[in-house]
């Protein structure tokens, strides 16, 4: 049995750790609001322009005059994975899910016959896939470097993946993140992006009015395609980052309840080590007493 010192040491620590594990679900709480509200307020224009792609997209035939990141190349062999995951621990199964996602897709795509590669975003997911894809990283970007990852970072890694692309590396791309719906619920998604599927819900035309597009609409469509690309990695990034914060938030929740539930489990311990030490000393008295 413990000694009382070592008790007392032990419930010191645990009261130790959960100051730490409150004051990081309180941070989380309050990063939580803003990456909430950023991830909700990118979502409308995400939408506008896929209606927009929609709308373009439906008016050009699909061939070898067609932009090359709507057609694709023609190959359907070499898959890339991009992996978004986060630089920071301490938020539950978050970095696990993306990381079992990823996976289960390489899975899927080797047991088709298909070539996986692997492009890595953010710091936690890389040590698991490494390990079990050591030849199959293609690439990656480092997120440390920045607090937090915004449209310049998404955009550097959309160019990055189009180079990529252009030089023949890939002929699919999967992008995969985490999407936040709540503080409890983070969903793992995998969404193609390259070649950048044809959006199906357009933008209604009012009245039935005809639109004529200046200049043609394969023009403004291999201009807005790359554009596109980016504010889906921007949006997948935000969403990670509100998702990460809920995964967090609840993480710390858990660890300073199992603490608190630690301490009094521990205290009760103690009070009754202490007691029967206490007990002990009386009898060892009483009976010296009684010997006299």
């Amino acid at each position: 049995m413990a000694s009382l010192k070592e008790l007392k040491l032990r419930i010191n620590s645990v009261k130790s750790t959960q100051k730490i594990t409150k004051a990081k679900q309180m941070v989380a709480a309050a990063k939580l609001r803003k990456a909430q509200a950023a991830a909700e307020a990118a979502r409308p224009y995400a939408g506008r322009l896929a209606g927009v792609m929609a709308s373009l997209a439906s008016k050009v035939q699909v061939g070898e005059g067609s932009p090359k990141l709507l057609a694709g190349n023609g190959k359907d062999q070499v898959h890339l994975l991009v992996v978004a995951n986060s630089d920071r621990g301490l938020c539950g199964a978050f970095n696990a899910n993306i990381v079992k996602a990823a996976k289960a897709k390489a899975q899927e795509l080797l047991a088709q016959g298909k070539t996986v590669k692997f492009y890595l975003v953010g710091r936690k997911g890389r040590a698991p896939i490494r390990r079990d894809y050591p030849s199959a990283i293609a690439g990656g970007f480092d997120t440390t470097v920045v607090r937090e990852a915004g449209f310049a970072e998404a955009e550097k890694i959309a160019n990055e993946l189009l180079a990529m692309y252009e030089a023949g590396q890939f002929d699919v791309a999967h992008l995969i993140y985490s999407k936040f719906r709540s503080a409890l619920v983070q969903i793992p998604t995998t969404q193609q992006i390259i070649p950048v599927p044809a959006p199906t819900v357009a933008v209604a035309n009012d009245g039935g009015a005809v639109v004529d597009y200046e200049p043609d609409e394969e023009a403004i469509l291999a201009d807005l395609l790359p554009r596109y690309l980016r504010v889906q990695l921007f949006g997948a990034l935000i969403e990670n980052m509100a998702s990460e914060q809920g995964a967090s938030m609840t993480a710390m929740d858990n660890a300073t309840r199992n603490a608190g539930e630690l301490i009094k489990k521990l205290t009760i311990q103690y009070n009754r080590s202490r007691q029967a030490a206490i007990t002990t000393e009386l009898i060892e008295i009483i009976a010296g007493a009684e010997a006299l």
